[in-house]
This record gives C-alpha cells, sequence and structure tokens, in this order.
C-alpha cells in the first residue's frame, strides 16, 4: 500500500522494519522479462523499427503540457541542481553555497550540457530567483533526509538500461539514490527519486517504473521504492511485490500502446 506522509527522517523510512522484510525474490525477474517480450510483439508486431521506442521515468510521469518552455527548463536546472546536491551529501561533501557548488559541479562533470547553457544566460534577477529556489529545495532535502551510514552501501544516480523486441523498445532510468544489498539473504534494496515538484498520480507510476527496472536489471526485487519531494518535503513509499511489478508492467503497455497510436 502506498503510503503520504511527512517522514522526521527520510532514512528511517528506508530503513523500515528490519524484521518484517521479506526473503530475497530471484524468481520473478524472468517471467517479467517474458512477459513484456510478449506485450511488446503484440502491440509493435515483429517488424524493427527504424528507431527505437524509448521509456524513461519522465515519460512515465508526464509533464505538465500547459507549461511554458522557460519554466520547464528552469524547472530541470533546478532538479539537476538538487541531483547533484544530493549526490555531495550522500559523498559526505560539505555544501558551502548549494547554487554555486552545485553549478561547479555541473560544469566539471558535463561542460557542454546545453542546459547548462540556460544559467549563463540568465539576467541577475532571475538567476537570484534560482539560486534562493535551490537553497529553499536543499534545505529541505537536508532536514528531510537525515545522515546515511555507509555500510549501507549509498548509490547516487544509478542508471539502468533494458532492451525488448530485438531493439525496438528500450527503457532508460536513472534512480537518485539506492541503498542496500542484492546479496542478502532478505530485500533490502531501498529506491529513491527525488523530485523538485509537488507530488501526484504521475509520482506511482516512477516508483513502479524504477523497481521493474531495477527487478529486471539485477534479477533481484528491491525491498522497498520511495519518491521525496523537495518541493514539500512529502515521501511516498511502496513496498515492492508481484502486484507491484505487474501493475509497473500494465503502465509500460500502457504507454507502449499511446506511442504506436501517435507513431
Amino acid at each position: 500500500m502506498l503510503a503520504a506522509q511527512e517522514p522526521e527522517l527520510l532514512i528511517e523510512v528506508l530503513r523500515g522494519d528490519r524484521a518484517q522484510r521479506p526473503r530475497r525474490d530471484d524468481t520473478i525477474a524472468a517471467g517479467l522479462r517474458a512477459l513484456i517480450e510478449d506485450h511488446v510483439f503484440e502491440v509493435l508486431g515483429p517488424q524493427r523499427r527504424d528507431s527505437a521506442l524509448v521509456v524513461t521515468s519522465s515519460t512515465m510521469r508526464r509533464s505538465d503540457s500547459r507549461l511554458e518552455m522557460s519554466d520547464i527548463s528552469l524547472g530541470r536546472v533546478r532538479g539537476v541542481a538538487i541531483s547533484l546536491l544530493l549526490r555531495l551529501v550522500v559523498a559526505q561533501v560539505h555544501v558551502e553555497n548549494p547554487f554555486e557548488d552545485a553549478v561547479r559541479a555541473w560544469r566539471g562533470e558535463r561542460p557542454q550540457d546545453e542546459l547548462l547553457g540556460v544559467v549563463e544566460y540568465l539576467d541577475a534577477d532571475q538567476r537570484a530567483r534560482l539560486r534562493a529556489d535551490v537553497e529553499a529545495h536543499f534545505a529541505t532535502l537536508t532536514r528531510c533526509l537525515g545522515p546515511i551510514p555507509s555500510n549501507w552501501w549509498p548509490r547516487t544516480s544509478l542508471r539502468a538500461r533494458q532492451m525488448f523486441g530485438g531493439g525496438n523498445v528500450r527503457l532508460h532510468d536513472v534512480v537518485d539514490l539506492a541503498v542496500g544489498s542484492t546479496h542478502g539473504d532478505f530485500a533490502s534494496v531501498a529506491l529513491v527519486d527525488v523530485t523538485t515538484s509537488p507530488l501526484d498520480a504521475g509520482a506511482e507510476r516512477v516508483m513502479r517504473f524504477h523497481a521493474l527496472v531495477q527487478t529486471l536489471r539485477t534479477s533481484i526485487v528491491p525491498l522497498r521504492t520511495s519518491m521525496f519531494s523537495s518541493a514539500t518535503g512529502e515521501l511516498w513509499s511502496l513496498d515492492v511485490d508481484a502486484e507491484v511489478l505487474m501493475r509497473a508492467v500494465s503502465d509500460l503497455v500502457e504507454i507502449l500502446t499511446t506511442a504506436r497510436s501517435d507513431s
């Protein structure tokens, strides 16, 4: 069941009750892969497409088409900045000036990023407002995150790609934060997506998508998938089981059916 709450510490929700963790499930992944292959064949047919249908977490969430392009660009800048700051915090790097530190890390990692150019062309007033926005989101994140022990094996910006239908469909995913190991007898991997937008129905699809791709990537079902909003301080968390993964497959089929109709 999906839980909506304002936790004191996000890390406490990820830890949960260790006594209640299910045994590691390493059997369902193969069945999920076969099921997705069947659905891809039914929806797209056997022919190789000129270009693959790429499904990401953004596809699952479906951005609000009513937003102006400038709002979308600045929202993406804010999102990248918070993602970079999360990586710094998890790596125990001291953040003195959130906006400047994020931009500095961004330049060092992706100096040719076109979105970084949006920051360069802001006037003084726009830059000041963006700086204040990033600082406010970062304050919410750090207040709610809590310290992450190194023995939890924290990984940030965890990337995964899965291919189906001979390359006709590609799933691309990035999880902001993952903790826990796939090697124990009990499920312990928790996935966290950090968004700078308020949570909505699309957030549930994103959480399920992360759980599905993680299961396909590792062949192990994660314990929990969560989404945290630095806009509101709200956390949604979902324990992963077969029902959640089957709903994720249904979400994917819906996306593919819509994409086929639009092409």
